[in-house]
């Protein structure tokens, strides 16, 4: 029976990370219950798996985009289900996908469970590409800067965007090469722990990141327009730029804080912000061993933390604040909302604003495995991330859409920039 059961991924087997695939199976009996699992492992060798109970059909034909889940990793029509629940064979683990060179390989089964006991009926593998045909990888050590340069294929101009991905120490470039896959030059850069740079840091100096600006705009392929996409500490280095340089024009905060946190702030070689800090008191241990500290920064209203508070309505470009509801890093949809009262009080309408219920702090392009807890780079142990699966997934799908939506209306170039095919 096995020979004649076909598993089929489609358009096609071998797709774009970010791109959905139709998980389809035919073959089987009628009301044949199957299960559809996936499993993938990463760079450090961890194993991610997820598994799914379904029904055949009438006709033996089973479709994720249809059928819905009766049992295991989720339940329902999901259709990228298979690739959002895989979870880790080891507690406090992210998925780790540096090497952009080779696809992240998820392998897709269908075993029966009726009879043989989990007996393979059809396996297929699907081939999930970081980087776009025709897109230029190229790593960047030019003055200070350190990081990679990803140039879509023709002539341009395209919009710019820098990528401040990570706080953790050195440098994460799956998210700037989707952007570069999509019609936009990105450069991600390294902040500390990459390459000559210093294992660790003690303050934060904006020159770095008004240096890369300047480093992208002077690329050939970028047009006059540059943004920065930011995500957690990086998001309010990215309001900073915003409020303190001048070619910053559009700024894309994904769950960050809405003061200078961690690490005071220099310009031009004067503190130009204090950092707001924890309190450890505030710190919650759980019982899996991870920390939860939403609420664990200390007051950004307080009288004595508003100079950390970062002048956003100094800002002339356009800012996407992006937060989840449950993330557990830390209070990222009170900041927003803190941050947006704070505009409109100083009569600003440069911003718009999207909160996500059930989703958690690390929201990435999507279709990646959902990760509840890991390590936290600056709080030394592992974390609790927030969020419930189903729903955090589905924010990601949400998120980078409309990243890519406002990246492209605030950022267009008098030629309309092409989507790097695969």
């Amino acid at each position: 029976m096995s020979a004649q059961v076909r598993l089929r991924l489609l358009p096609r087997a071998r797709c774009m990370f970010d791109e959905p695939v139709q998980v389809k199976v035919d073959g089987l009996r009628s009301g044949h219950v199957v299960t559809m699992r996936a499993r993938s492992t990463d760079e450090k060798g961890v194993v991610f798996s997820s598994s799914a109970s379904y029904k055949a059909d009438e006709s033996g034909e089973i479709d994720l985009e249809r059928d819905p889940s009766l049992s295991g990793s989720y339940f329902g029509v999901e259709p990228m289900g298979l690739l959002w629940s895989m979870r880790a064979d080891t507690l406090h683990k992210r998925f780790i996908k540096n090497n952009l060179i080779n696809p992240h390989v998820v392998k897709f089964s269908v075993q029966d469970e009726e009879e043989g006991k989990g007996r393979m009926l059809a396996e297929v593998t699907n081939e999930r590409l970081l980087l776009g045909e025709g897109v230029n990888r190229r790593p960047v050590k030019e003055g200070n800067i350190r990081g990679v340069l990803f140039t879509p294929p023709g002539e341009g101009p395209f919009p710019a965007v820098l990528d401040l991905y990570t706080f953790g120490g050195g440098l994460s470039e799956k998210r700037a090469s989707l952007l570069a896959s999509h019609g936009f030059v990105v450069l991600t850069v390294a902040l500390y722990g990459h390459d000559d740079m210093v294992k660790n840091i003690k303050e934060v100096h904006l020159d770095y990141f008004e240096e890369a600006i300047e480093f992208l705009k002077k690329q050939d392929k970028v047009g006059s327009k540059v943004g920065v996409i930011s995500i957690s500490k990086s998001a309010d280095i990215a309001l900073t730029m915003a409020s303190y340089l001048p070619d910053v024009e559009v700024t894309v905060w994904i769950n960050g804080c809405s003061a200078n946190t961690w690490l005071p702030l220099y310009y031009k070689k004067s503190l130009i912000l204090p950092p707001l800090m924890i309190d450890i008191s505030k710190v919650i241990l759980t019982e899996s061993g991870a920390i939860n500290i939403k609420y664990a920064m200390h007051n950004t209203l307080a009288e004595e933390n508003k100079a950390t508070l970062v002048p956003i309505e100094q800002a002339k470009g356009r800012f996407l604040f992006m937060a989840s509801e449950d993330d557990l890093n830390w209070d990222s949809k009170a900041y927003m909302e803190q941050m947006v009262e704070r505009l409109q009080r100083h009569g600003k309408d440069n911003f718009e604003s999207v909160c996500y219920p059930g989703a958690g702090h690390y929201l990435e392009p999507p279709y990646g495995p959902y990760c509840p807890s890991s390590f936290h780079g600056v709080a030394g142990k592992p974390v609790l991330w927030g969020g419930e699966p189903r729903s955090h997934a589905e924010a990601e799908v949400h998120m980078w859409k409309k990243i890519l939506e406002f990246l492209r209306t605030h950022l267009s170039c008098d030629d309309t920039p092409t989507k790097a095919k695969l």
